[in-house]
């Protein structure tokens, strides 16, 4: 595999070569999103960069450097392109949001200093390449926190004292497939898997679980890699597969790249998440499997859900809930989403009858032999029928919620219950108990640090705004730890 920022070139029929074009990175940033779509469009038109640039009169090269997101496009030239392609405005819209996240945060550019943070760290293998920001949680000047990308070439390192910005770092810096070094090896180990007595299926299977596990106790910065590498070895692998191997494989690859999307979801960084569900459902859809396909299409639903997408999360929760066998696990679990995206759109009535459907369809949910959603328990609806409590607006019932389900809660998720007490403490903030929402906001504090959880940070930055009204020493203590674990907006240079 070619490293995913390098144009390269293979071997073509008669000796030439044929240029391999770059992977582009649409969760980079809304320029790289606008570059990513233009090429989609480009190829579903069948047109190649040069036919493009005689319909819109651009050259070619510029046409390659929009998709590359190495130039921005002007306002005339994107309504050119929507034209040309018939994307009825899609571009245009999208290249609005490129000026949108410029105007906000990067126009001027936002500097930032360390506090508690040491710019002297970072794993090697997944340092940026040249050009490709990372992501940390950072305190403009005004006082607000927003997650910035700071362009760093491949060298430059990155820690906090807390653990926030390097954790966020690792893994976004470099989300597109890029050969670690340690492919080869595990190719060879996967494929001599007989030697354990197993087959090399089996063992990815296995592999799998192992990395599922190591999630729920450490978060994903520990996991992302690993599943990162496991991909290239099944894809690999399926050069020379055939029959039932290969098609096994293929389900495998859709698997691994769920879980993928899974670990950049909980990074904080929704564009990954949901390129890799995108390219788990194409996957999916190859191997032919309705209930992988329907798992994959809850998860769009889940990931709708968490980024507060008004637009979808019902929509897809109930395309999910068609999708699913009758009276099934996965059904519960698209109806479970559907609830919460219901409480986001206002509507606390279909809620509570979607909560207490799946609580109804619970036990015959749990006799489902399939694999899929398995951690669906009453621990499990009671977790999201608080968050839909809070969406709503209904702070102390969301805070009591909260701690039943948390109680219920198996051991081994660890990160999981550090991302339920950063939302108990925002529900007790909103139900005006700052002292108690302080106490857990440390708890989950540390938790963050620990499994670098974007998902965690992103409710300790609701929390730390919602108890900005209180002064008092426990709301005091926990708004400076979590400022010295941020990045800071600085005046720019002259």
């Amino acid at each position: 595999m070619w490293p995913d920022h390098l144009a390269t070139s293979a071997t073509g029929i008669g000796g030439g070569t044929v240029q391999k074009p770059r992977e582009l990175t649409p969760w980079v940033s809304p320029l790289h999103n606008w570059g990513y779509q233009l090429r989609e469009l480009r190829k579903s038109r069948g047109l190649s960069l040069r036919e493009l640039s005689q319909l819109v009169r651009v050259d070619h090269s510029h046409l390659g450097r929009f998709e590359r997101a190495e130039r921005m496009p002007d306002r005339s030239q994107a309504t050119l392109l929507d034209h040309a392609l018939g994307a009825s405005g899609m571009l245009l819209r999208l290249w609005e949001q490129i000026g949108d996240e410029r105007g906000h945060v990067a126009n001027p550019p936002v500097h930032v200093a360390k506090s508690s943070v040491d710019l002297a760290f970072a794993v090697a293998d997944q340092a940026a390449s040249d050009g490709e920001g990372i992501s940390v949680p950072c305190r403009l000047r005004d006082g607000s926190v927003v997650w910035v990308a700071l362009n760093l070439n491949r060298r430059a390192l990155l820690r906090t004292g807390m653990g926030l910005g390097a954790t966020a770092a690792v893994g976004i810096s470099s989300p597109a497939l890029a050969d670690s070094g340690a492919v080869p090896g595990l190719v060879r180990k996967t494929r001599a898997a007989s030697a354990y007595g197993s087959t090399p299926v089996e063992h990815l299977r296995r592999t799998r679980r192992l990395l599922i596990d190591n999630d729920n106790l450490l978060g994903p910065r520990h996991a992302i890699g690993a599943v990162r590498d496991h991909i290239q070895v099944i894809q690999e692998l399926r050069r020379d597969a055939k029959g039932v191997d290969r098609r096994d494989l293929m389900e495998l690859q859709t698997q691994y790249g769920e879980l993928l999307s899974w670990l950049y979801q909980d990074l904080g960084n929704p564009q990954a998440a949901s390129y890799w569900l995108d390219r788990a459902m194409q996957w999916s859809t190859t191997v032919g499997d309705a209930d992988l396909s329907t798992y994959v299409m809850a998860r769009k639903a889940q990931l709708a859900g968490d980024t507060a997408d008004l637009i979808d999360v019902v929509d897809l929760a109930e395309a999910a809930h068609r999708m699913a066998r009758p009276r099934s696990r996965l059904a519960a679990v698209a109806r479970t989403y559907e609830a919460y995206g219901h409480a986001l759109r206002g509507d606390a009535d279909e809620s509570e009858r979607a909560i207490d459907d799946v609580r109804n369809a619970l036990d015959g949910a749990a006799a489902d032999p399939t694999p899929w959603g398995v951690w669906l328990t009453a621990s499990y609806v009671e977790i999201h029928r608080a968050q839909s409590l809070e969406a709503l607006g209904k702070h102390d019932q969301a805070a009591e919620a909260f701690g039943v389900a948390i109680r219920l809660m198996p051991d081994g998720y660890h990160r999981d219950r550090g991302v339920y007490i950063a939302r108990q403490a925002v529900a007790l903030a909103g139900a005006r108990a700052p002292e108690q929402a302080a106490a857990l906001g440390m708890h989950a504090l540390t938790v963050a640090e620990d499994t670098g959880s974007g998902r965690i940070t992103n409710e300790l930055i609701r929390l730390d705004k919602a108890l900005i009204p209180w002064q008092q020493e426990p709301v005091a203590e926990f708004r400076a730890t979590f400022d010295a674990a941020l990045f800071h907006e600085t005046e720019t240079e002259a």
